[in-house]
């Protein structure tokens, strides 16, 4: 035979490497209840003590890559690890697995990326006009994501955007987010912790609680309007729609 041996085929085993993976996310994202797991792993990380916030980093990290929704994952940092904690591992594993999945959307799945890119609009306009910005516009759009965060990753994957800038900017974008959805995690936390003895808590408590709530809520909400109103003026946002996880959102 003059042919090679498909085994030894690069491309060969490039693809067969994809398909599988492809597999892989399609399972886990459509097929199993992943934020019932996952309710489930927070519990488990909880009884970690300081092997948790490793643990919890990885498990980020491939929900990222997974394509899963991670707002529970957020949420859960707060309650597990409190509000400074649970922003910090969150930030950490989302930056982490942002730019793993980023290097996928470069690299092995480029084309089952670019497929995706060029049947939908939102995402061609998302593409093209993070080719023109880099990074800037990564940050607005980490703050008012037009696609839902975990996808985003391996779109901005076909852009030219340096790694370095990429980093930075998703590292900065998400973490009002992560800082409100933190915030709500440590509050439920805490509210379940009460429970009957709710009644001995102080008004001043409760007073502080609902003010540091308001004050997260209307700061995160305002840097939101800000991004949205910038990604208008670039003429993105007209078909775009808000993603449904508000962090690190996924």
């Amino acid at each position: 035979m003059t042919g090679k041996s498909p085994g030894k085929n690069p491309g060969t085993a490039r693809v067969m490497a994809a398909v599988a993976a492809l597999g892989a996310l399609f399972v886990a994202g459509y097929y199993l209840d992943a934020p019932q797991y996952l309710h489930h792993v927070l519990v488990w990380v909880d009884g970690l003590g300081v092997w948790g916030p490793l643990v919890f980093i990885g498990l980020y990290i491939a929900v990222c890559v997974f394509v899963i929704p991670g707002s529970i994952l957020t949420l859960g940092a707060g309650a597990v690890f409190g509000v400074l904690r649970g922003t910090l591992y969150t930030a950490v594993g989302a930056t982490l697995g942002a730019s793993v999945a980023f290097l996928l959307g470069r690299t092995l799945f480029r084309d089952w990326v670019a497929q995706k890119v060029a049947g939908s609009r939102k995402l061609s306009a998302v593409d093209e006009a993070v080719g023109r910005e880099g990074g800037r516009l990564v940050f607005l759009l980490r703050l008012s994501p037009l696609v839902p965060f975990s996808l985003s990753n391996y779109v901005y994957g076909l852009t030219p955007i340096k790694l370095r800038d990429y980093v930075i900017a998703s590292a900065t974008g998400m973490l009002p987010g992560i800082l409100l959805y933190s915030y709500l995690g440590s509050l439920v936390r805490r509210f379940a912790e009460l429970g009957a003895d709710a009644t001995q808590t102080s008004p001043a408590e409760w007073g502080l609680y609902t003010m540091g709530l308001i004050a997260t809520i209307i700061a995160t909400t305002r840097v939101t309007l800000v991004a949205r109103r910038a990604l208008k003026s670039r003429e993105i946002a007209a078909d775009g729609v808000q993603s449904s996880d508000g962090t690190s959102r996924s």
